[in-house]
């Protein structure tokens, strides 16, 4: 699959330098890293403990820190003001908390899929639905109650929790910005201002590789 990605964009596998991979999956990592290593000869760097990144993170277990969270915090940290709210909305919904290069906390809901699909599976009478905008936040049927519970409520539930973290933190952020498959479904309904950025994971983990690269004879990804 990856050769074939390189081959459609006519990319050239010997001019790459080096890669790095961010995975919680386990069977995933392997394969990945087997395949990279593969393709170009080089072992690629696996998000871990241990990478620098410039984060000074406040967490009982630094172990259990996931990295792609770490990575889009990095990528947020470069590019907006302090405090930042971080959002990803993958297949679970994290709302991190960034002051400078300090990370706060973080807060973990289930994803808007994740959410969908238990109800779906644990009411028989609820059907699978695709996420899609309803005609009206009142649902005058089952699968548009259903569209308009889980985009409207995930929306609400994200407006709300940026307000408790802003009031736990005793400051408002000066931004809030969202990543992940599912936050364009999500935010169009959000009263919170939050900014979308689609390559926030993928900046993050170019800038860790860099931070742990530079001067060392690393070459550029």
């Amino acid at each position: 699959m990856l050769k074939g990605i390189f081959d459609l964009y006519h990319a050239d596998l010997t001019a790459i330098g080096g890669a790095v991979i961010s995975s919680v999956v386990p069977s995933v990592t392997h394969a990945a890293s087997a395949s990279v290593e593969l393709l170009t000869g080089k072992p690629p760097m696996m998000m871990s403990p241990g990478l620098k990144t410039g984060l000074n993170i406040k967490s009982d277990i630094h172990t259990q820190m996931g990295g792609d969270i770490v990575a889009c915090s990095v990528a947020a940290i470069d590019k907006y003001p302090s405090p930042i709210i971080v959002i990803d909305m993958g297949t679970a919904i994290t709302m991190s908390f960034l002051r400078g290069n300090v990370y706060e906390g973080c807060v973990i809901m289930p994803g808007v899929r994740v959410a969908l699909e238990a109800l779906s599976e644990r009411a028989a009478a609820l059907p699978h639905i695709s996420i899609t905008p309803p005609p009206s936040i009142f649902g005058h049927n089952t699968v548009d109650a259903m569209r308009a519970g889980v985009l409207y409520g995930n929306a609400s539930m994200v407006d709300g929790m940026i307000g408790r973290l802003e009031e736990e933190a005793g400051i408002s952020s000066a931004a809030v910005v969202a990543t992940g498959g599912n936050a364009p479904d999500v935010l169009k309904y959000c009263k919170r201002d939050i900014l979308y950025d689609a390559d926030l994971l993928m900046n993050g983990l170019y800038l860790i590789y860099r931070k742990n690269t530079e001067g060392k004879g690393g070459r550029k990804i």
